[in-house]
Order: structure tokens, then sequence, then C-alpha cells
């Protein structure tokens, strides 16, 4: 039984923090949502109707900032955008790390060496995330093109002495 105790917190452990890494990105848009969603229901739009426009204004947070990151072309903007989506991941991720932390019961100067280097991995992968999620595609149409790099795929007629010889067996000894 102790085992099996074992086993499950483990893989509680981890499937949490799988979950902070996934999740990282919609921080910002769970923010937003969050803000939006309170201030609609405190101008009585109910319950309902706030976590409607909650959800709607958290979608829109991150399609428009997947869109802008794909769409723009200057690398400063890209970066302070990837950074504003970062930063509350960032944040996000220091106030977990330090609530994981106090459970093992360090120091408090490794519980803040710990808090802060799960923070930047968190927002580092938060950054990550949203630029590989919205990456830019040439306007150019897409097509198969032959790699000029690859020579083995070019016959170049009746002989080719590039290719090495075949042999039988299929093993290559070494001469000593």
């Amino acid at each position: 039984m102790l085992a099996l105790g074992l086993v499950l917190n483990t893989l509680g452990i981890g499937f949490f923090c799988w979950a902070i890494f996934a999740l990282a990105v919609y921080a910002l848009p769970f923010f937003v949502a969050l803000s939006i969603g309170i201030t609609a229901f405190q101008n009585g739009a109910g319950v309902v109707g706030a976590l409607l426009i909650g959800t709607a204004g958290g979608a829109l947070t991150l399609a428009f900032g997947q869109a802008a990151v794909a769409i723009t072309r200057s690398l400063a903007l890209r970066i302070a955008i990837a950074t504003a989506f970062a930063v509350p991941a960032a944040v996000a991720g220091y106030h977990v790390v330090f609530a994981v932390s106090q459970i093992g019961g360090p120091s408090l100067a490794w519980r803040e060496v710990f808090v802060c280097l799960g923070a930047v991995c968190i927002g580092v992968t938060s950054w990550t995330r949203l630029i590989v999620l919205a990456k830019t595609r040439p306007l150019e149409p897409g097509g198969v093109m032959e790699s000029p790099s690859n020579q083995f795929l070019r016959p170049e007629g009746p002989r080719d002495d590039r290719l090495p010889p075949s042999s039988s067996t299929g093993s290559h000894k070494s001469a000593r």
C-alpha cells in the first residue's frame, strides 16, 4: 500500500508540473478573462453573462497575441508581445513554486533560489510556446523543392562514382 501511495504521489506531482508548464502561456488570457468577467458581474451581467464575456475576452486576448506575433515582422514588437505573455506566467510560476516548496521545508535561502529558478523556467516556457504557437509563414506559395545539397538523390548518368560500392554481406569491416 505504501508503494502504491509513492507511485501515485509521483504521478500526481509529475502531472501537476506538466500542467504548470503546459498552461503557462495562458496566464495573461486567464487574467484578462477573470478581470473582464468580474467587472461584467459587478455591473449586472449575471453569472452566465459574466462567464461568457470573460471567456470571450480571454480567447480574444490569446488569439490577438498569437496573430500579432505571427503578423508582425519587427523583432522588437514580437519580443514585447511575448514578454507581455511571459511576465504574468513567471509571476504565477513564482507563486506556484513557492507554495510547493513550502511542503519540503528547505531553508529560506534555498526556497528563494528554487522559486526564482522556477519562475524563470515557467516564464521562458510561456515565451517559447507563444512564439512556437504563432509561427510565421512565408507569403510565397508552398511547393516541393529539390534540395541541391542531397547528392545521392540525383542520378547523373549511367555511372555514378559518388555512391559507395554495395557489398553482398552488408557489413563493413575495419582495417587494423
